[in-house]
């Protein structure tokens, strides 16, 4: 989620010395737990020290601020359901000299999903005191407004985005869950249900169905299954029940495409590709279908 800070010093020209992002289970006490995996008194959580040079730290918490909001819209369908909410100076810890939540409408309503503060030289300075070690920055080509000299050395501030991942779970869940009325072949209304899951999002890339259990189907299923997994795709085989059957099982589960092997594909190598979002189907080289996959879930 935070490998884009990274990347950060080729975009601003503000010098910064580093970023550590980190991953693991953060506990409440004392909490009442509620609305599924949003509130629980153990949880996984996501976030990242950014480290910045004493007054720049506005910029730098605005850089993340907009940098994160655009990693979660990118993700979703309904990019209208994040905001960003400042903090009044009321709700400041007293270390902070700003503070976001980006919280994500929810069932229920607005709800927090992510912070972002500005948590000054606090624990830099707090880390210091308490181990007896100095833990400055010393920038050797800056100039020191001080004595006029090249390098001055400070006690970095810290931006620090924290993200649930627990509650990003839930947040993509219901941005994705869908319901659309539909006419089946006799003429009657019926409801699908799928999940829009971002590709990139989705468990298996891809499912692979061999229309019947005979003739070969089923080998030639597994052989590209096969090759799916070779190139780090996670594929999934399945020839349970009828294709139709099939077809919705793996548009509630989310995987963007389906890849059928019937007996056109015994006689011209090639296979049925179905849209999970459209339902739409067209027909690919059975040697093309990995590379198809792979960049229609890379041009998302």
């Amino acid at each position: 989620m935070f490998v884009q800070f990274m990347n950060v010093q080729q975009t601003m020209s503000m010098k910064v010395p580093f970023g550590i992002a980190q991953q693991g289970k953060s506990f409440r006490n004392e909490v009442t737990t509620e609305k599924f995996i949003f509130r629980t008194c153990e949880f996984e959580q996501m976030e990242m020290e950014y480290f910045c040079e004493p007054g720049t730290q506005k910029e730098w918490h605005n850089y993340w601020t907009d940098a994160r909001m655009t990693w979660w819209k990118r993700y979703a369908n309904t990019k209208e359901s994040f905001r960003v909410r400042h903090h009044e100076q009321d709700e400041l810890a007293h270390y902070a000299d700003a503070c976001v939540d980006i919280d994500y409408l929810y069932p229920w309503g607005w709800d927090e999903l992510e912070g972002i503060a500005s948590r000054t030289d606090y624990d830099l300075s707090k880390h210091a005191e308490e181990s007896g070690v100095k833990l400055s920055y010393f920038d050797q080509q800056k100039i020191d407004p001080t004595t006029g000299k090249t390098g001055i050395r400070y006690v970095p501030y810290v931006i620090e985005p924290a993200a649930g991942l627990t509650r990003a779970v839930l947040a993509f869940l219901c941005d994705a869950y869908t319901e659309e009325e539909g006419v089946d072949a006799d003429g009657a209304t019926k409801t699908r249900v799928l999940l829009k899951l971002h590709p990139r999002l989705a468990p298996y890339k891809a499912a692979v169905l061999p229309l019947m259990k005979k003739e070969g189907m089923p080998e030639v299923a597994r052989s590209i299954v096969n090759q799916f997994y070779k190139a780090g795709v996670n594929a999934s085989f399945d020839e349970q029940q009828s294709i139709g059957k099939r077809y919705a099982r793996h548009d509630e589960i989310g995987t963007p495409y389906c890849l059928t092997v019937d007996h056109q594909t015994l006689q011209d190598n090639t296979v049925t590709i179905r849209d999970r979002d459209t339902t739409k189907q067209e027909r690919i080289s059975v040697d093309e279908a990995l590379s198809v996959v792979k960049q229609r879930v890379d041009s998302f």
